[in-house]
């Protein structure tokens, strides 16, 4: 177990998104993490305002509420997978054709990654997700192949019981690291 820390962070890798269920009560689900290949670029902004008390002349009282995050994810290409499961387009049995639906209500994930550091890589998920549908686009091909890219615009929300986010530290135990795609890791319910 590594115990020395990170002093820089760069990169993006290993995107994995896991279906989110809500059971009756409110206790919280996931499924089994699938990867989104081919991750570009993640840009998350802090949501949330900032509300000041004044008193005695000065910001006496100042807090500021966690709404999660919002911004976007942009990858070499949304897999199908993502398409069906969380964006919830439909597949034809007999064609085969991916089919969007005006009515379709996109389904909530968590979101696991990792950015690498000068040590070793950190992990993140964000519990509770929600996806825009991503833009059409491309461009011709002259003379060069350059890839186009798709681009999720991500809104992470606090779960009801509000976590919002985790990632692991240099004290992390190997296994809860080395496992950390296989399913979505959660505090202990007297953890946190």
């Amino acid at each position: 177990m590594t115990t020395k820390e990170n002093k820089v962070k760069f990169g993006l890798k290993n995107v994995y998104y896991a279906p989110l269920t809500v059971e009756e009560g409110g206790t919280v689900t996931f499924g089994t993490p699938v990867r989104i290949p081919g991750a570009v670029n993640l840009s998350l902004q802090a949501q949330g305002d900032e509300s000041k008390f004044y008193a005695d002349d000065i910001a006496y009282y100042v807090t500021t509420a966690n709404d999660g995050y919002s911004g976007d994810l942009e990858v070499a290409l949304i897999p199908d997978a993502f398409r069906k499961d969380v964006l919830k387009e439909t597949e034809d049995e007999t064609d085969k054709v991916l089919v969007e639906n005006a009515a379709a209500e996109p389904a909530p994930f968590a979101l696991l990654f990792e950015f690498a550091g000068d040590v070793k890589a950190v992990r993140h998920v964000l519990y509770n997700c929600s996806a825009s549908r991503p833009n059409v686009g491309s461009s011709t091909v002259n003379n060069a192949k350059t890839p186009n890219t798709d681009t999720l615009t991500l809104t992470a929300s606090p779960l009801t019981s509000g976590l919002v986010k985790a990632k692991t530290t240099a004290s992390t135990p190997d296994e809860t690291y080395n496992g950390w795609y296989t399913k979505v890791w959660q505090p202990a319910a007297s953890g946190v």
